[in-house]
């Protein structure tokens, strides 16, 4: 059986706390930076709030990304994923589907529920 420490697994974790800078909402699943901060963008959250790395059930390791209540719209469309972003240093750090799809308009706020991301403990 395989095996890692959960601190090798909290270390990756913890780039999320430590380098992201932003979430964006998008139009569609971004495969790259340029795609999260631009091509699909419909909105942007910064100063994000990401817990410390903990127990993630059934096994691993997890960290919680706290609701967001006051996201900024900045294009008109259909939300269906979000986008933990490092805009310091151009990178993509983690997408994920948002359980609906939420219609979003220009000028408007957005709000999103916490959520988890996490690392399976090896087999």
């Amino acid at each position: 059986m395989a095996y890692l420490n959960d601190r090798v697994l909290d270390l990756g974790l913890n780039v999320l706390d430590t380098e992201a800078t932003a979430l964006t909402i998008c139009s569609a699943e971004p495969t790259s930076f340029t795609e999260a901060n631009t091509t699909y963008k419909l909105g942007t959250k910064s100063s994000l709030s990401i817990g410390s790395p903990a127990a993630r059930t059934p096994s691993g390791r997890k960290v919680t990304v706290a609701a967001i209540t006051d996201g900024a719209v900045s294009a008109t469309g259909t939300a269906t994923h979000v986008a933990i972003i490092d805009v310091t240093n151009s990178r993509l750090l983690a997408t994920q589907a948002l359980s609906s799809s939420q219609a979003v308009t220009n000028g408007n706020t957005f709000t999103t529920p916490a959520f988890d991301i996490g690392i399976p403990a090896p087999a």
